[in-house]
């Protein structure tokens, strides 16, 4: 009973104190968090600029940290133990999202779709922002290819051609 009254006492503080989660042309918002996909796990990272009132651009960029291993036949080739190399870890991509605040009339709540062009694909994304304070708030995101740069034949092609979710920490810059 004592969780419930704490979470309950949290929820109401944070939407008595929350923030405008998005402010339009001039904002500048930067998430850092946990990305989780098959075969691995990792960071992400990402900065959105505000152009008008629904509209932003940024770059966000993923490193997976910890990636299973693979051993068995792949394609033509046998593979034992193999790890991916950095290439295989990293994507970083250029993304537009529509902002959609000022559409639901929630403030506080930043609802953003978009689309990508990435290193390994040209993808989608849905995310949400909330913020508690000025300039805190919490962030969730999924992604996922639309259009995939390579035919799948590496072993780890999969790893940044996949549905992701990520979800951390997002900061106001402006």
């Amino acid at each position: 009973m004592k969780k419930i009254i704490v979470l309950l006492v949290f929820i109401s503080f944070g939407a008595a104190n929350a923030q405008q989660a998005f402010k339009g042309k001039g904002d500048a918002k930067i998430n850092i968090g946990a990305n989780l996909q098959d075969g691995g796990s990792g960071i992400q990272a990402s900065a959105d600029f505000g152009l008008g009132e629904n509209f932003s651009y940024g770059f966000v960029a993923t490193y997976l940290l910890g990636v299973d291993e693979f051993s068995g036949i792949y394609g033509d080739n046998t593979y034992f133990e193999a790890k991916p190399e950095f290439q295989d870890r990293f994507d970083a991509k250029f993304r537009i999202n529509a902002n959609l605040s000022s559409v639901i009339g929630v403030e506080q709540l930043d609802i953003y779709p978009g689309l990508s062009l990435g290193l390994h694909n040209f993808g989608g994304h849905l995310g949400g922002r909330y913020f508690f304070t000025e300039g805190f708030g919490v962030f969730t995101e999924l992604g996922f290819p639309i259009a995939k740069y390579s035919n799948d034949k590496e072993v780890f092609d999969h790893l940044n051609n996949q549905v992701t979710f990520s979800l951390g920490a997002s900061f106001n810059l402006d």
